[in-house]
Order: structure tokens, then sequence, then C-alpha cells
């Protein structure tokens, strides 16, 4: 119904902002992100593509900064069990590209950071969305690149061993996978550590 509204700020609280709109205001629900990034303060206009979700008591409307974190939030919504409260709690820690390389990489733990959200949910949309996220449109091509890597890096047993070691470092399952995703698969298990942890220290 609405692709977009651009209007000034007149409200701004932890969980929504509100546009006027041609004498209209209009509340928007939204990621922490987004209201990271709005100036409430400022005269100036802001453009908010927007998602109206249609409830039996309700319509509620979600607005996001970028178009890259509405088409990641549209996406986490045709997962079984995930409504739009936990859709914004998972986007509201993890932007499009770091929710896109969880996802290739299974890193359940990154996405139950998220309010609300489960080891079981976060695994649900693991399962449902793993085999698509490398193809979808709001992620950099970097990141899709990383994901196709990291999904493919899950397959090899040494790989495998190597993301185990390496989490029980402290390392985020996410951060392993990529890391590893940058070296020569055929490397034993000891080198394949060995290099990540080269990598990740120069990165850090």
């Amino acid at each position: 119904m609405f692709y977009s509204l651009t209007g000034k700020i007149i409200h701004k609280d932890e969980q929504s902002v509100a546009l006027l709109v041609g004498g209209v205001g209009f509340k928007c629900f939204t990621t922490r992100s987004t209201i990271a990034r709005i100036n409430a303060s400022s005269n100036q206009e802001e453009t908010l593509f927007t998602y109206l979700n249609v409830r039996e008591d309700a319509l509620d409307l979600f607005g996001f900064y970028t178009n890259e974190e509405l088409d990641a939030f549209k996406l986490l919504l045709g997962v079984s069990g995930v409504g739009p409260k936990a859709a914004l709690a998972i986007l509201s820690e993890l932007t499009p590209d770091n929710f896109a390389v969880a996802v290739a990489s299974g890193d359940t733990k990154a996405i139950t950071q998220a309010n609300g959200v489960g080891p079981k949910l976060a695994q649900r949309i693991v399962l449902e969305l793993k085999d698509k996220i490398a193809n979808v449109s709001f992620i950099s091509e970097e990141s899709s690149n990383i994901s196709s890597a990291v999904s493919q890096v899950s397959a090899k047993s040494n790989a495998q061993e190597a993301i185990a070691a390496l989490t029980a470092l402290g390392y985020t399952q996410t951060e392993a996978s990529v890391a590893i995703s940058k070296l020569d698969q055929s490397l034993s298990v000891e080198d394949l550590i060995k290099g990540a942890l080269k990598n990740m220290t120069l990165r850090f």
C-alpha cells in the first residue's frame, strides 16, 4: 500500500518514529539502527521505506531507513513463527549484511542476541533461510560472496572441526566461519586454525 513516506520527524522514541506527511502524522515502528540515524531535532525531511502489517484488529506501519533493512524485515516475516516484533528485534541487533552471514554460517547464537528470540526460533530461521540467503538482493556483493563461501565451508569436515575449535576459544560462529572461508579448504585442521587466528588478529 505504501512504498515509502517522506516528511518531518515529529516524534521519536525507542521503538518508533512519527512522520508528518501532508498534515497527517504516521507512526512507524522500526529498528534501533533506523532510530539512531534519524535526527528528530532537524527540520530536514526524512524518507522511510514502509511495510503495512494488516491484522484483524489493527493496521501496523513499519518504516526503515534503507530498502535493504526493509527487504530483510520482509524475508524474516516469511519464516514460520517470526512476527514483526521478532523481526525488528533481530534487525536491531544485526545489520542486514551481518544477519545474512549469521544465517549462512548457522550462527544461531548471534540471532538469539535479539530480545525475545530463543534458540528454537533462531534454528528455524537458519533452517528456512540458509539456502536462500546468498541470493537475496539486500546484502552487499562482498557479504553475498562470504555467505556463499561460508555455506560451502560448512560441508567440509576439517573446516567444521576448525570452526568448533575457534568457537571454543571465544569467537562467534560467524567470525570463525568467515575466517575459515578465506583459507584453502584442503589444509589440515591445525593449519586452518592457525590461518584463521592470524587473519582475525590482523583484522582486529
